[in-house]
């Protein structure tokens, strides 16, 4: 088709997709007339090394945003909360005077997050480098989090296990556990108080501190993804056009 016939064409069409406030129909006829570039067009190399660059650069964003003062405490979506065994009777831990020391521990859940965080920038960048042309493939038919959810689908355990000494030291440090049972001992202690079992805080402020890390690494996939400014690199740019 010339290059005159192709432009006789699109113009009225152009009008028409205007009038009718349908931007998927001009994307489409722009598709066909071969003037955008299709994402098949590149190769699986490029594809997959734009993904890894994504979760690369999200990682360290998320990182960057965890692993600092406030990192955790000061965000609603990741604020490590007293467990379900202690909320439960956080009223009469408060009626009793026990208020500050309840504020005290959830602080210190969250101060050891923070300090934590940073430790996993190398454990996220090791299982990068693990994506395949095959994970490239799957992610792409994904939404707006696949590279996240592949992500964490793919290396949670494996995290979980070499994140586990890392938080527990510094659990150790803010006393995270002495912090727990000074909450919960006195409670139980009382002739009408609800007995509440005690859970594995270490085990519980990990967990947590990992599932705060993949909301915030989701939170910069989707920026990166809808956000062209958040394309930092042209081959950001090339794959998330």
């Amino acid at each position: 088709m010339s290059r005159r016939l192709i432009h006789l064409l699109f113009i009225p069409l152009f009008f028409f997709a205007a009038r009718q406030s349908d931007a998927g129909f001009l994307d489409n006829l722009l598709d066909q007339l071969g003037l955008t570039q299709n994402k098949s067009a590149l190769s699986e190399e490029k594809i997959t090394a734009g993904l890894k660059e994504a979760l690369s650069i999200g990682t360290e964003n998320a990182v960057k945003l965890t692993g600092k003062v406030d990192g955790y405490f000061a965000n609603t979506a990741i604020k490590i909360l007293l467990p379900d065994n202690v909320r439960k009777i956080e009223d009469g831990l408060r009626l009793i005077g026990y208020g500050p020391k309840v504020d005290e521990f959830v602080l210190s859940m969250n101060r050891a997050a923070e300090k934590s965080a940073p430790f996993a920038r190398d454990i996220f960048l090791n299982a990068v480098k693990r994506m395949t042309f095959d994970d490239a493939r799957k992610i792409l038919a994904g939404g707006d989090t696949a590279i996240t959810d592949f992500f964490k689908s793919k290396t949670y355990d494996t995290l979980l296990t070499t994140f586990t000494p890392v938080v527990e030291k510094e659990l150790s440090k803010y006393k995270v556990t002495a912090k727990y049972k000074a909450v919960v001992k006195p409670y139980q202690a009382l002739p009408l108080g609800d007995k509440v079992a005690f859970l594995d805080i270490n085990k519980y402020v990990v967990t947590k501190s990992l599932d705060g890390l993949f909301l915030v690494l989701a939170d910069e996939e989707r920026n990166i993804r809808q956000n062209p400014v958040a394309r930092v690199t042209n081959l950001l740019k090339e794959v998330f056009k």
